[in-house]
């Protein structure tokens, strides 16, 4: 089954006390589509430049992503974000953000990307968000990603979506910060309350929360001796989310689907923190990401 991803495409640059990189394939939509690819056909949506690197691009189809929701904009310049990391890896502080071409994006979807079944509205403007919700006419399962900038500057819009979606994914920081609360728990709660049926609290290396009706699933996340990059490791774990589901091959998911999916997307993520950008995520096969999976699996179950 196909899965619908829109978002940013970026061009990002990373620092690191070990090293730095310039240019890098980035942005939410990307890392969460190469993700999903993994697993199903992908339908992308998002906006850049014609300083868009071919090389990207071909990184892109040659996973399987069709590119044809994808608008150019001639001598337009791509999204670039800069950032740089602390020691820990837990911490980052931006550095440069060149909006550019995003600015001006008015997504719009052809036929066969209206009609998916799996939709993620990764990381990007709620008004972004609600444009490619409203032309989704497969009434397709919604998953729908966001940050604390929107909080801060477009919550009305935000909370629009959220009547809208049926799984909101979030940080544990955003989270707490959205419904002012020091309580994660009562955070997953409260953001049920504000319209999504599921709510998936997104805790870094120390895993992830599922809100459910009456229901709450925890995992850790998968522990990685060293960590190279940590950017989009977020995007990976929403985009693995959509892919699992989407692999099931229906509409309707049970509470068991969508925790098998977090912990699906949870080990995905593992593999993007592993080298920079999307390196380590493009190179990554089915076989790899099910041995990581079944070993992680293993660990975390008794008897």
């Amino acid at each position: 089954m196909s899965v619908l991803i829109a978002g940013t495409v970026a061009l990002d640059s990373i620092h690191t006390s070990s090293a730095i990189h310039h240019e890098l394939l980035g942005g939410s939509a990307a890392y969460a589509a190469l993700a999903a690819a993994l697993t199903n056909p992908v339908q992308l949506c998002a906006i850049v430049g014609s300083d868009f690197p071919a090389e990207h691009r071909a990184l892109l189809t040659g996973h399987g992503i069709d590119l044809d929701n994808v608008e150019s904009v001639e001598g337009g310049k791509t999204f670039r974000w800069t950032g740089r990391y602390h020691d820990d890896m837990n911490h980052r502080e931006t550095l440069a953000v060149s909006i550019d071409v995003l600015e001006q994006f008015a997504p719009k979807l052809n036929p066969a990307a209206s009609a998916v079944r799996v939709l993620l509205l990764a990381n990007m403007s709620p008004d972004n968000q609600i444009d490619v919700l409203k032309q989704c006419l497969g009434n397709p399962f919604i998953i729908a990603d966001s940050m604390d900038l929107w909080i801060n500057i477009a919550r009305e819009r935000l909370q629009d979506l959220m009547q809208k979606v049926d799984l909101f994914v979030i940080n544990e920081d955003e989270a707490k910060l959205f419904v002012d609360t020091t309580n994660l728990i009562k955070a997953g709660h409260k953001l049920q309350e504000m319209g999504p049926k599921y709510v998936v609290v997104k805790k870094g290396e120390h895993g992830a929360i599922l809100f459910g009706p009456d229901q709450l699933f925890m995992t850790c996340a998968y522990p990685l001796r060293a960590v190279a990059d940590p950017t989009g490791a977020g995007d990976t774990f929403a985009g693995g989310m959509a892919g699992y589901l989407a692999g099931l091959g229906r509409k309707d998911f049970s509470f068991a689907d969508l925790s098998n999916a977090v912990v699906y997307g949870s080990v995905l993520a593992s593999f993007t923190c592993e080298e920079f950008g999307v390196k380590r995520l493009a190179a990554l096969t089915r076989d790899e990401a099910e041995a990581r999976l079944s070993e992680f699996k293993a660990c975390t179950t008794i008897g």
